[in-house]
């Protein structure tokens, strides 16, 4: 059975990644990549979907950590006559042929550890062959693809499981070697354990060790920063949401969405956040993945992309798993990758405007792409769209759509006016004046004194929090004051804020993470700094005991909920963390009040 999200640890490569319990079962690994089919997915199901637990056969988890500025976890335990440690970590640069490799370290006296080894392709539903290969291991072979298992520790099929029994003693060290391949390629090179311990270690403490952000709370945004790093697909620079698919956003809900993919309205946080940490060369791969994926037929520009740029995410329900705790049904793909979404194109014109502001390297295609979104949004803002929240049904006028289209108009102008980019500035003036007046007039509830969820409505959103974040009005504006105090009044539950009221009138479902750091963005901006910080500091205590964080949180359940590591709430952190350090922050920058990446970091 699975264990409650906050229980997972991430590792990964930066091609994909595996969820390690507490207990010691990895319960949820793709392979090749983040998007890839699971060959161990019993954190949608059972043991019987696919596992790997490694774990006293008497004993008790004793503490978890991540070895300092990495990603390699370290998980002890107790048993009967001593305690143990099981290091769990994928190495770098494998080069597409990606690995599980787990240490058995004994600490004091002398364990019995069991090894339980359950593989099965394509989510849970392909029980694959085993034989023995060349080397002395094994291979499951199901299909196109082969994992091959290395140890020195003798194994034991029972029932379709690989078991392992042995004892470690203080110092000793036991390793074992899970790795992939494409069935018809050569068995990939064996590695030496211990030598990719070492380089593993060495790749992530050069790596995190880089970062410039210097303000408070630098641990958790290092840790963050970190987190996004190993949600980045290194091959293209392209960023998932997050490594996992349909963990509900309420328990035992529907509403269980596969995250694996790329989004373009986390773009422009998710530049700022590797600017705040001085990590120009990962802002630039993902610009880049940017303009590659958006580019060509602009009229078919969709929400979100596969890691590699793909377009097409059909959406599958895989009706032989039973759900995380029952939650149905699970899906892989996206059919909101279809929906018309207006604010993409407000985020798409924003990303490469904080591009220029921050000096970073100009991408001769970029304008190109920016001038065609241009061309569309003229003839298409005033269209209702699914909005920001990816509602399924009929579109609305959304308020937050609108002023996503006004963000894109401004930026333009900037181009044009600031950066001397070819383009007509004057329509682009009219453009951004009629949206502007339009949303001040439609979008705005005077009775409530705030902006609204969408035209002709009085219902509240927890997205019109952006409205200072994104500069359409300053944060000292008496309507941003109102709709911020009307947001903490109606929408906030146990110090959290939820995105909206649903149509019957019920807030809807779990605290919304990312918008919560919003509120404190706004705090800080309004000087509320006092308030501020400790609605952060709230915050920093819903991450696990390895620093990582989902989509929402249930306070009724005290549950983290939702796809897990969640890329969009460590991106807030890191900017809402830089924004309280001191001023300059991303919220000032991204709104006009200051310019230059050194003033973010």
């Amino acid at each position: 059975m699975a264990l409650p999200i906050e229980d997972y640890a991430l590792i990964g490569d930066c091609r994909t990644a595996a969820l390690v319990g507490k207990n010691g079962s990895i319960d949820w690994l793709t392979v090749p990549r983040f998007d890839s089919g699971a060959c161990f997915a019993g954190l949608l199901g059972s043991d019987e979907h696919g596992h790997w637990t490694m774990a006293p056969k008497h004993g008790h988890p004793a503490g978890r950590r991540y070895r300092d500025g990495t990603l390699v976890l370290e998980t002890d335990f107790a048993g009967t006559s001593g305690r143990v440690r099981v290091i769990d970590f994928m190495p770098m640069g494998r080069d597409g042929t990606p690995e599980v490799v787990r240490i058995v370290e004994g600490l004091e006296g002398t364990v019995t550890m069991r090894s339980e080894l359950v593989v099965r392709f394509n989510y849970g539903s392909l029980v694959p062959s085993v034989r023995r290969s060349d080397n002395g291991g094994l291979a499951f072979a199901g299909g196109t693809e082969t994992l091959y298992f290395e140890t020195e520790i003798e194994t034991q099929e029972k029932d379709g499981r690989i078991v392992s029994e042995f004892v470690v003693t203080k110092g000793e060290r036991r390793a074992f070697v899970l790795a992939w391949a494409k069935s018809a390629s050569d068995p990939p090179s064996r590695s030496n354990p211990e030598s990719a311990l070492a380089d593993t270690e060495r790749y992530w403490r050069i790596w995190s060790d880089r970062t410039t952000y210097r303000g408070r709370w630098r641990d958790a945004v290092r840790r963050s920063l970190i987190t996004l790093k190993a949600l980045t697909y290194a091959p293209t620079g392209g960023i998932v949401a997050a490594p996992t698919t349909s963990l509900p956003e309420k328990l035992g809900g529907s509403s269980n969405w596969d995250y694996r993919y790329c989004w373009l309205r986390d773009a422009t946080f998710c530049l700022y956040a590797f600017l705040v940490g001085g990590y120009e060369d990962e802002a630039r791969a993902w610009r880049s993945w940017l303009v590659r994926s958006v580019g060509g037929d602009l009229s078919r520009l969709r929400v979100m992309y596969g890691v590699g740029g793909e377009r097409t995410l059909s959406e599958l329900a895989l009706d032989w798993l039973p759900g995380y705790e029952g939650a149905r049904p699970v899906r892989v793909g996206n059919a909101a990758a279809e929906q018309h979404q207006l604010d993409v194109y407000g985020e798409v014109m924003d990303a490469m405007h904080v591009d220029r502001r921050s000096g970073l390297a100009p991408d001769e295609d970029a304008w190109g792409v920016q001038r065609a979104i241009m061309a569309l949004l003229e003839k298409d803002w005033t269209s209702p769209d699914a909005g920001m929240w990816e509602v399924r049904g009929p579109g609305r006028q959304y308020t937050h759509s609108k002023i996503l289209a006004w963000v894109a108009a401004d930026r333009a102008v900037s181009a044009v006016e600031q950066f001397g980019l070819s383009g007509d500035s004057k329509a682009w003036r009219a453009l951004r004046e009629t949206i502007g007046r339009e949303v001040c007039e439609r979008g705005y509830d005077g009775t409530r004194n705030a902006f609204v969820r969408s035209y002709g409505s009085s219902d509240l959103d927890a997205s019109l929090l952006l409205v200072p974040l994104v500069g359409f009005l300053p944060p000292s504006d008496p309507r941003v004051r109102g709709t911020v105090n009307a947001i903490e009044h109606d929408l906030m539950r146990d110090g959290l804020v939820h995105r909206y009221r649903d149509d019957k009138g019920d807030i809807d479902g779990a605290a919304f993470l990312s918008c919560t750091f919003w509120l404190a963005d706004n705090f800080g901006l309004q000087s509320r700094r006092d308030e501020a910080a400790a609605l952060f500091e709230r915050l920093l205590e819903l991450r696990n005991d390895v620093g990582l964080l989902s989509e929402e949180y249930d306070s009724a359940s005290g549950r983290l909920v939702g796809n897990f590591p969640q890329a969009f709430s460590h991106v807030a952190l890191i900017n809402t963390a830089r924004n309280l350090s001191h001023k300059g922050g991303p919220a000032e920058h991204r709104g006009g009040g200051e310019t230059g990446v050194h003033r973010i970091r």
